[in-house]
């Protein structure tokens, strides 16, 4: 069975943004790496990001300022490479298991689950080194897009079934940004 080779992260929904901000900040002694008005990514190791902050204030305005939708968003386990993503892809998918958001953040190609209870998580495969990812997440294009683009999980699965090298499976596919589902807590 193929397994996650480590924890990647947790993401947060607040309407404290940054008052959050600051707290892990000065706790974990993290820098950011990107912060807009909307998203924030923390990391304190070498992880591109260790922690996620959602604005709820720009995301989902009109909360009654309390605990509601606040917390925590989801979390994310790395995958080795995207044939082990589309393995456990092919064999959740057969127990009735589907993904609710398969998308390619330009950082990890990702596909998004929720269990029973509705707890959501992120099963995600590292888009080169990174520093790679640092540098994107610190550019014009991942600015305009901190989101990324959807992509069709059964045509990646038939292109590796095929034989598609790991590059070819982590090309970003060309799209319009995707907006946030409403599975995600954020819509």
């Amino acid at each position: 069975m193929t397994k996650p080779s480590k924890f990647a992260h947790v993401v947060y929904m607040t309407r404290r943004y940054d008052e959050m901000i600051a707290w892990y900040q000065k706790v974990f002694e993290a820098d950011v790496v990107h912060q807009d008005p909307a998203l924030a990514f923390l990391t304190y190791d070498d992880e591109h990001h260790r922690f996620a902050f959602a604005n709820l204030d720009l995301l989902k305005p009109g909360g009654d300022g309390g605990r509601g939708d606040v917390g925590v968003n989801h979390v994310a386990y790395t995958f080795a490479s995207a044939g082990d993503l589309m393995d456990v892809y092919k064999r959740l998918k057969v127990d009735g298991i589907k993904p609710y958001w398969p998308i390619h953040h330009g950082t990890t190609l990702s596909l998004y689950y929720a269990d029973p209870d509705g707890n959501r998580m992120e099963f995600q495969v590292d888009h080169g080194t990174v520093a790679d990812a640092v540098a994107y997440m610190k550019s014009e294009a991942f600015g305009g897009n901190p989101i990324g683009i959807e992509y069709d999980p059964d045509e990646l699965l038939a292109r590796y079934e095929a034989g598609a090298s790991e590059a070819e499976l982590m090309v970003m596919p060309v799209g319009p940004p995707s907006g946030i589902p409403a599975e995600h807590g954020m819509a």
